[in-house]
This record gives structure tokens, sequence and C-alpha cells, in this order.
């Protein structure tokens, strides 16, 4: 089984991930459940400063991930060109401008998707970003090859 690919990380992928990736985390779970718990203080005193560290604390998380995402994009020159998969049984072969990378499945940490992309994670915190429409109909295939290749438990692909 393999399947090839080219796919182009934007801003938009990868704030995509870093909300994921952020929000699956204790930090971003935490600061989000302070915020809520001061929305709630506020509405049960009806004092300001409540409501408003509450709006701050929950706005900050994504307003900051928005920011970073574009930083990571405008400083990162990989991001400018398409990147190429190939996924077989050996693993995943990762190229662009003529350089490769090998990865065996059994480096792969974990597989999940978001809304736009499937991420490959090859620690905690880096992964493969494959934005869903980039894969086009080879969507079912990479999905297929991940699922034979991966751990069940290590597999979390919802949806298409």
């Amino acid at each position: 089984m393999e399947v090839e690919f080219d796919v182009k990380v934007t801003p938009g992928i990868l704030y995509d991930y870093l909300l994921s990736h952020t929000y699956r985390s204790a930090s971003g779970l935490i600061g989000t459940i302070v915020g809520a718990l001061l929305i709630i203080a506020f509405g049960m005193t009806m004092k300001p400063p409540y409501l408003i560290a509450g709006i701050v604390i929950v706005a900050y998380i994504p307003w900051s991930l928005f920011l970073k995402s574009r930083q990571q994009y405008l400083s990162n020159p990989s991001f400018k060109q398409p990147i190429h998969y190939l996924m077989n049984d050996d693993g995943i072969e990762v190229s662009q401008d003529g350089e490769s990378q090998h990865m065996d499945w059994e480096s792969a940490v974990k597989a999940m998707s978001t809304g736009g992309s499937i991420l490959i994670y090859t620690s905690k915190v880096n992964a493969c970003i494959l934005p869903k429409k980039d894969l086009g109909d080879k969507k079912a295939a990479v999905y297929a090859v991940i699922s034979a290749h991966m751990d069940p438990k290590k597999v979390h692909i919802r949806g298409n």
C-alpha cells in the first residue's frame, strides 16, 4: 500500500494545528476554564473586573495563536513551497527542494485529525501537518495507510 501527495501549509492550516494542539493540552484547558469561571463570577457578582479579566483570558489564547501562526509562516521558508509525502510500508518519506527525510511508522507518536488537517505527531510537540483540502481523493488512502501501520490506540482520526 502506497500513497503519494503534495501539501502546502498555509497560515490558516498552522492556526488550525496550533489551536488543536493547545486546547488538547493542560495549559490550554486550564486557561479556558479560568476565563470561563471569571465570566461566571461576573454574572454572580456583577463586578466588571471579573468580566474584563475573563474575556481577556478566553480571547488571549486564540489571538496569540493566530499571531504565532502568521509569524511562523512568515519566518519559515519551508512553508512557502509544497511538501511532498510518500507513505508506504517502510514509513513516511518527506521531501522538499531535493532534500528528504524518512520516518519509520514506529516513530509516529500518534495520528489525529482536526477540522482541516490530519496530524501525524513525531514527538509531543512536532507533527506532519496534512491539510485535508490538499489530499483530495487520496484522503481515504492516507487514512488507510496510517491505520494499517500504526497501533490503533495511537490513531484518533475522525470523519472526513
